[in-house]
């Protein structure tokens, strides 16, 4: 309660009280003279006096009550659910983050589509809403046991909010719950043929956005349903574990299928959260020959439901908002790493080219790395534009340096033109070979430069816990490989070789000598 309104009841209080006082006391003068004279008159005004006191101290107990239920609103309103603010600030910090992402990505379905989700994870943000999603195969009984809890539950329940490809999601509130529970049914997963995977897909989906899931069985777990449901648990899902269909077996059954669940799922599912329901009772027959319809047995379900979103909801709200928002700003991180690698691979293959071309035109005796380190200093500059990194030319040239000794101290260069030279001489005659080796190996060499800066860059301009000459091999042993050799070599002839030999004559043929006569 405010300072001021609190000092105002205190004053007002303190008028009252002294105005009563002051009236109870003339009153009182008033009776002690009247009493002696007429002593009716007196003890009616000693009536008329209680009854005074009376109304005031029931208007003064009205008007606490008043105050408190008042209050009580207040607090009421004031403890509107909401989700914990030091996840909700997280949430809305990769949101803005992933908004300054989407506007990098080129694409514009994808952009589109990212931008949608952030709005969805906004709103959901701010509705506020618990999402149950029922997951589980088609055979497991998902929609019995929707409709039996929607039949069954205490508190307001809607119509479907609309059927879609995926299910149908009601909204319905518990006693306790502030929020709004919407629960959707889902398709059933491992159903056969390319439309049953796509919906397991949507399913799946579904299942990733929920606050709280209900994965229903009606036997031991298989491995098929074990997987997806270790996989959602890695991922942060809190599930409850349903065993639907117990009326299908003995209460011996029921209870090895029971402990055989806790077992499977012990560490990530606590054995009070793995719960035994009908909700779809087979008709039984009686001694008389009536057949009858059991009621569902759902009831260990809701209660366990209702404890669940009572004690943890808001955690569970905002630790999936969160993990939305990571999802989200993940998704495109990816996206733009791939936008990003398809251009700084473009650079690398025109890079390539033009250090082959400078050197092959002007050859030198042995393949000089500082000569093509130019070259390669005005691509690493370039890359790192791509990245979102400015480097000024010294520092790039300092980089393709660096990167240069590294390649001649670990025996690349070396390794490169046997490499080079192996395949040039497969593929062209050999008063050829010694005009391109120089070419392409420098080609070559500048390809494996370029794809380490790109591991450089995308790593936030580090090498890594290897270092430089980690990622160096590893680019080394991912080029050397024979069908990116063979390919190589092909688009290095109709690039760099085939130009030299065009422009140049070619040798005379060896003529034959005679044999000495004897």
């Amino acid at each position: 309660m405010p300072l001021s309104r609190i000092l105002i009841l205190i004053v007002g209080l303190i008028l009252v009280l002294g105005l009563l006082l002051w009236l109870v006391d003339s009153l009182y003068r008033l009776y002690s003279s009247l009493v002696w004279t007429s002593p009716f008159l007196g003890h009616l005004l000693l009536l008329l006096l209680i009854l005074l006191i009376g109304i005031v101290i029931a208007a003064f107990v009205y008007y606490v009550f008043l105050f408190w239920k008042s209050n009580q609103k207040t607090r009421r309103r004031q403890l509107k659910p909401k989700v914990p603010p030091a996840k909700t600030d997280a949430a809305a910090q990769n949101l803005r983050a992933v908004k300054k992402q989407v506007a990098q990505i080129q694409d514009e379905v994808a952009r589109q589509e990212l931008l949608s989700r952030s709005r969805e994870i906004e709103a959901s943000l701010k509705r506020g809403d618990l999402r149950v999603v029922v997951f589980g195969t088609g055979s497991a009984g998902k929609t019995s046991l929707v409709n039996a809890v929607m039949g069954r539950v205490v508190g307001q329940v809607s119509a479907p909010m609309g059927t879609t490809e995926v299910g149908e999601t009601y909204v319905l509130k518990l006693k306790g719950i502030e929020r709004e529970i919407l629960i959707t049914d889902t398709p059933g997963i491992l159903e056969a043929g390319v439309a049953g995977t796509e919906r397991e897909q949507l399913a799946r989906q579904l299942a990733t956005e929920a606050d709280l899931l209900l994965f229903v069985v009606d036997n031991d777990l298989r491995r098929s349903e074990y997987e997806p449901l270790l996989g959602l648990a890695e991922i942060g899902k809190r599930s409850l574990l349903i065993l639907n269909k117990t009326d299908l077996y003995s209460e011996q059954d029921k209870e090895t299928i029971l402990a055989r669940l806790r077992e499977r799922v012990r560490g990530f599912i606590a054995p009070t959260d793995i719960i035994a329901i009908a909700a779809n009772p087979q008709p039984a027959q009686l001694d008389n020959g009536e057949i009858i319809q059991p009621d569902p047995d759902v009831m260990p379900l809701i209660k366990r439901l209702a404890v669940v979103l009572r004690a943890e909801g808001d955690d569970l709200m905002a630790d999936n908002i969160l993990l939305q928002s990571q999802r989200l700003g993940e998704e495109a991180r990816k996206l733009i790493d791939a936008q990003r690698r398809r251009q700084a691979d473009k650079l690398v293959e025109r890079f390539q080219w033009i250090g082959a071309g400078v050197i092959a035109v002007t050859p030198l005796p042995v393949v000089d790395l500082l000569a093509t380190a130019a070259v390669n200093a005005q691509m690493v500059v370039e890359l790192g534009k791509i990245y979102g990194c400015e480097l000024n030319p010294e520092r790039g040239r300092e980089l393709a340096l660096s990167l240069a000794k590294t390649l001649a101290s670990l025996g690349i260069v070396k390794g490169a033109i046997d490499l080079i030279s192996t395949a040039l001489r497969l593929n062209l005659a050999t008063y050829v070979v010694g005009k391109a080796i120089q070419g392409v190996t420098a080609a070559y060499l500048t390809r494996i430069a370029g794809k380490s800066f790109i591991e450089y860059f995308r790593q936030d301009q580090d090498w890594g816990d290897g270092g430089i000459a980690e990622v160096v091999q590893r680019q080394f042993q991912l080029n050397r490989r024979d069908e990116f050799v063979k390919a190589f070599i092909a688009e290095a002839i109709a690039k760099i070789v085939k130009p030299l030999t065009d422009n140049q004559p070619a040798p005379p043929p060896v003529e034959e000598l005679d044999e000495p006569r004897r």
